[in-house]
């Protein structure tokens, strides 16, 4: 089946930097799209960026210059480098993926920016 499973979240001052990782099994991960989605308390689940399976990639306009995107089809593995980090960043961040019949997400990672 598939899985998805975040890594990297923590707590960080603003205007620190942080790297989220998110390991994909159960597909062949070099042909499916890839996304990061936020979803902070009281607020609705939002796209923060998505790659497609060739390496084209889109931002939100709220992260963009600040985020990236990228992949790695060798490992299986999607990233998300976040540099300048503002409070307004804090949120759960959830990987996502989808095919023909449904989404997938993973479990979330929490990310806290604040001093």
């Amino acid at each position: 089946q598939v899985q998805l499973v975040e890594s990297g979240g923590g707590l960080v001052q603003p205007g620190g930097s942080l790297r989220l990782s998110c390991a994909a099994s159960g597909i062949i991960f070099s042909i499916y799209a890839m996304a990061w989605y936020r979803q902070a308390p009281g607020k609705q689940r939002e796209l923060v960026a998505a790659i497609g399976s060739g390496g084209s990639s889109n931002y939100a306009d709220s992260v963009k210059g600040r985020f990236t995107i990228s992949r790695d089809n060798v490992k299986s593995t999607v990233y998300l480098q976040m540099n300048s980090l503002k409070p307004d960043d804090t949120a759960v961040y959830y990987c996502n993926t989808f095919d023909e019949t449904r989404a997938y997400w993973g479990q979330g990672t929490q990310v806290t920016v604040s001093s």
